[in-house]
C-alpha cells in the first residue's frame, strides 16, 4: 500500500486586487498613479491634440475652416485607430463628440472662440452642481466614491428594489456617518475649485476673442489640472491599507 501523502499546507491568503483604473476609478486606489488616472500617454495625446492642432492652425493661419477640419481630423483618428486596434473606443468617442459639438457651434457663428463654448457651458454646469451637493450635505464625490468601491450596477439597484429595500442603499449608508460626510465635502471642495478655475480663466479671454491664448489655458487647465484633483481627491478619501494593523486570524 502506497504511503499517504500529508496534505498540503493552506495557500497563504492574498491581498484584495486595488480598485483602480483611469479617470474617477482612480481615487479608490490603494496606489495613485497619475499616468493611470488621466489614462497613460495615449489618453493624454487623445485628449490634448484636438484642441491643440486647432489652436496651433488657427495661430498660423486664421483660417477657421482649416482649423476646425484639422481638430475633427485628430479626434478621428484617435478613433479609427482604436477601432483597428480592437481596443476600447469609450475615451476617444467621447472626445469626438465634444470636438463635434464645438466644431458646429464655431462653423454656425464663424467665430473661432465659440470652438470653446461647449466646454464653458459643461464647467458650469458641473459648478453649479457640485456647489449644489455641498450646501445640501450631498457631497457628490461621496456617491462616487461609494457606488465605484461597491461595483455599483443597475442590475445591483433592480436586485434591491426587488426585495424591498432602498437601490441606493449601499452608496449612502456613509451619510450617517459625520466624519466621512465632513471628508466628503472637503474633496468635492476641490472639484469647485477645479470648474471655478477653469471659468474664471477662460471666460475673460472668451469674452476677448483672444484665441490663441485661449486655447493655452484650455490645455494647460485640462489633464494636467484634473489629474491633481484627482490625486488630491484620492489622498482625502482614500482608506489605510485593510491589513494594517488587522490582527491575524487564528
Amino acid at each position: 500500500m502506497s504511503e499517504q501523502q500529508p496534505p498540503a499546507p493552506p495557500a497563504a491568503p492574498q491581498d484584495p486586487p486595488a480598485a483602480g483604473g483611469g479617470g474617477l476609478r482612480a481615487v479608490t486606489a490603494e496606489q495613485f498613479s497619475f499616468a493611470d488616472a488621466v489614462g497613460g500617454v495615449r489618453g493624454v495625446v487623445e485628449a490634448v491634440a484636438p484642441g491643440l492642432v486647432f489652436v496651433v492652425v488657427f495661430v498660423a493661419s486664421s483660417n477657421l475652416a482649416w482649423s476646425l477640419g484639422a481638430a475633427v481630423a485628430a479626434a478621428l483618428v484617435a478613433v479609427v485607430a482604436r477601432l483597428v486596434q480592437r481596443t476600447p473606443v469609450t475615451q476617444a468617442l467621447g472626445g469626438l463628440l465634444g470636438i463635434a459639438v464645438g466644431v458646429v457651434w464655431a462653423w454656425r457663428s464663424g467665430e473661432a472662440e465659440d470652438f470653446y463654448v461647449w466646454g464653458l457651458v459643461t464647467n458650469a454646469a458641473y459648478l453649479a452642481a457640485v456647489l449644489v451637493s455641498i450646501l445640501v450635505r450631498w457631497p457628490v464625490v461621496g456617491f462616487v466614491v461609494e457606488a465605484l468601491r461597491a461595483g455599483f450596477s443597475a442590475d445591483q439597484a433592480r436586485a434591491r428594489a426587488a426585495g424591498g429595500t432602498s437601490p441606493f442603499a449601499g452608496v449612502t449608508a456613509w451619510r450617517r456617518d459625520p466624519r466621512l460626510v465632513r471628508r466628503y465635502a472637503l474633496a468635492t471642495w476641490f472639484w469647485v475649485g477645479l470648474f471655478a478655475v477653469r471659468l474664471a480663466v477662460k471666460v475673460p479671454l472668451y469674452l476677448s476673442d483672444e484665441v490663441g491664448w485661449l486655447g493655452t489655458a484650455h490645455l494647460v487647465l485640462g489633464v494636467p489640472l484634473w489629474g491633481l484633483v484627482l490625486w488630491l481627491t484620492w489622498a482625502v478619501v482614500r482608506r489605510p491599507h485593510p491589513a494594517a494593523g488587522a490582527p491575524a486570524a487564528g
